[in-house]
Formats: structure tokens, C-alpha cells, sequence
């Protein structure tokens, strides 16, 4: 009678998992994205000075653009605690965020003569996040011997991607974006 009862017992809980697991498929991606959050670095070192720095919103992510006046195509970005350029001093403490993005552009946020090309000064906010589903905070952290750098607060770590766009005119632009989650 035992024996019957135990193999009842595990027959229902077999049956249970199969039937649990006949209809399971693979978790889509959101939207399609298959970014990843892994470090992500392409590109030289450039001489065309970062002149803006904005925000976006999408409906499957958020976007920080960074534009040059001039070709620029160098970047390293990574999840992690960022430092100041020529300092290193941790910008965490001026970032919102439950996550940070370390952003350097191998390209410089100043002229010829040296002289700043942005208004932001070292630790100071950098572009508007307020409201975003993903982008918490964009902190500059300076610029030195050609490297700029940003911390860029978002929600969590989520997947990402980064390229390089053309124009508008000889400007270029190194676009970040980030989704709002990983998987529907």
C-alpha cells in the first residue's frame, strides 16, 4: 500500500512538471534587443571637442548623445564606479542611479587653446534625466589629455549598446542607449 502511494505520488509530480513545461518557450527579448551589459570599447583618440551632451527617450530604451564638433569615434563604456579625469575621484557620490555606466570618450571637451567647449564643470550634471524610465543621471567627470568622462546613473544593470553617428554636418556623435528591462 505504501509503495502504491509513493508511486501515485511521484507519478503526479512528473506528470505536473511535464505538463508545467510543454508550453514554455524561451524568454523573448524586450523589443528585440540582444545588447548585452558587457564592456563595450571601439575607436581612436580624435581632436573633435565634445560640444553637447542630451538625453532621449524611446519606448524600449533611453539615450544619452554625446556630440562633437568634428569626427570622433573612440569610446569605452563599462558598468562600474567611475573617477574623475586627472584626479581620480569616485563620482558615485554625485550620480543618482542603482547602477553606474563608466564613460570615457577619447576625444577631448576642450579647444585647441584648452579652452572648455561644454559648461559643465567636475561633478557637475551634464544632461536632463528627470522622468526617464531607465536614465537616472548623467555627471560629468572632467577632461584630460584628450580622455572625457561621464558616469551615467540608470535604474539597474541592463543591456546596452553604443555607436557612432555621422553628421549633423561634420559633427559626429557617440549614442548610448540603454533598455528599460531585459527580457519581456
Amino acid at each position: 500500500m505504501r509503495l502504491k502511494r509513493a508511486l501515485l505520488a511521484l507519478a503526479v509530480v512528473l506528470g505536473g512538471l511535464v505538463a508545467g513545461t510543454g508550453g514554455a518557450t524561451a524568454a523573448t527579448p524586450y523589443c528585440g534587443i540582444t545588447w548585452g551589459s558587457t564592456a563595450k570599447a571601439a575607436g581612436t583618440l580624435s581632436t573633435g571637442p565634445l560640444v553637447e551632451v542630451r538625453t532621449g527617450q524611446h519606448d524600449c530604451w533611453d539615450r544619452v548623445v554625446f556630440e562633437f564638433a568634428g569626427p570622433a569615434n573612440g569610446y569605452s563604456v563599462a558598468y562600474g564606479e567611475t573617477l574623475t579625469e586627472g584626479q581620480g575621484l569616485a563620482l558615485s557620490p554625485y550620480t543618482a542611479g542603482g547602477a553606474l555606466l563608466r564613460v570615457s570618450l577619447r576625444a577631448p571637451a576642450y579647444d585647441e587653446q584648452h579652452v572648455a567647449t561644454v559648461p559643465y564643470r567636475t561633478g557637475q550634471h551634464a544632461a536632463n534625466a528627470l522622468g526617464y524610465r531607465t536614465l537616472r543621471d548623467v555627471v560629468f567627470g572632467g577632461s584630460f589629455e584628450g580622455y572625457t568622462t561621464f558616469a551615467v546613473g540608470v535604474r539597474a544593470q541592463l543591456p546596452y549598446r553604443v555607436f557612432v553617428l555621422p553628421g549633423p554636418g561634420t559633427h559626429s556623435r557617440i549614442v548610448i542607449d540603454v533598455a528599460h528591462r531585459w527580457q519581456q
